[in-house]
């Protein structure tokens, strides 16, 4: 009983130690929530944020070892300078050259939300990862020999024990990894932030003052601040595409109130996270204004009812608008030497 109890407490301490010797290896990073910011969905309190962590989710973010013949990484469709999309192509473009349906989703502030994806079929951070990881338009790959050609690294397993504390290379530690890095992809310095932070010197023109009224008026119920989202789903009347025949989150839910329903994007660094829409059918902002404007076709019976009432804008309101969306570029996100490729 002596032997089973003193083998049961080594054990135990083994663990401590082990866990101990983590926290001794990694050096802990604060998660700043910006001020007057809500609560983010994502807390870290399973997966405490270390710059050891972040180091090594941005490595494993830019390497192409990930996907099947080692030619894509997470970048290839998420680069930086674009908010974290792609802007070559209307939809996604995966290993071979296999297209997606849709056009990369931005990430942005994803601390701050609770589902994933267009269609919302992901609902944990930690776990998003995994689906362009195995999507067959996307990586093509398998968790297992990902797992294999990491242990097989000369770099892998060290990062990973200076991260966790272990040398052993599982899922679960390879998207905590990759949260570490994309949760940490916070915007929230555009000129929008500072004119509400009231910084000295900064503030909007008449223009953009005239584009947020009407941007408060007309479009913030869905694109709500300081976020620029609601995160929920909506239909915003485009017609289903003939090819593609994307129905959204009906793929996921299969009832019949969510068709044509996708998640509202952020609006943050929207003038370079073109092209626009789920399926990356408009090239240009404006296209987008003119659609809302005048194009919906308010009939459908899909349609979000906010969206019912046309909105008619005039093109000066037109330009207005266009200014204020400017406004929320943040380029310090945009050029940030942390968040690119690491050398």
């Amino acid at each position: 009983m002596r032997n089973i109890l003193f083998i049961g407490l080594f054990g135990l301490f083994a663990s401590v130690l082990v866990a101990f010797k983590s926290q001794l290896n990694s050096t802990s990073i604060e998660f700043i929530v910006p001020k007057k910011w809500p609560k983010p969905i994502y807390t870290f309190e399973n997966n405490p944020l270390t710059e050891e962590g972040f180091q090594l989710g941005r490595k494993l973010f830019y390497d192409p070892i990930l996907s099947r013949d080692s030619t894509i990484s997470c970048a290839s469709c998420h680069l930086q300078y674009t908010g974290f999309t792609h802007v070559d192509h209307a939809v996604s473009h995966g290993i071979d050259g296999r297209k997606g349906t849709r056009n990369s989703p931005v990430l942005i502030n994803l601390a701050w939300n609770k589902i994933f994806h267009w269609d919302g079929g992901v609902n944990q951070l930690e776990v998003q990862g995994i689906n362009p990881i195995q999507h067959a338009a996307e990586m093509d790959n398998t968790l297992e020999e990902v797992i294999r050609r990491l242990k097989r690294s000369s770099y892998y397993p060290i990062a990973f024990e200076k991260a966790f504390g272990k040398t052993e290379i599982t899922t679960s530690t390879i998207m905590k990894a990759l949260t570490q890095y994309t949760a940490s992809l916070v915007s929230s310095n555009s000129k929008y932030d500072q004119v509400m932070r009231k910084e000295k010197g900064i503030a909007f023109t008449p223009q953009e003052k005239n584009g947020l009224k009407l941007f408060q008026r007309h479009c913030a119920s869905c694109h709500t601040e300081p976020l620029f989202t609601n995160t929920f789903f909506a239909s915003n009347g485009l017609k289903m595409d003939s090819l593609l025949k994307d129905v959204g989150r009906y793929a996921i839910t299969q009832q019949a109130k969510d068709s044509m329903q996708f998640k509202i994007p952020t609006l943050r660094n929207i003038e370079f996270t073109f092209p626009y829409m789920h399926d990356g059918r408009y090239k240009k902002l404006k296209d987008v204004i003119n659609y809302y404007s005048e194009g919906i076709d308010v009939n459908n019976p899909y349609l979000h009812n906010s969206l019912k009432k046309p909105l008619h804008f005039n093109e000066i309101e037109k330009k207005d608008l266009l200014a204020f969306l400017l406004t929320l570029t943040d380029k310090t996100f945009l050029y940030n030497k942390r968040f690119s490729f690491p050398r």
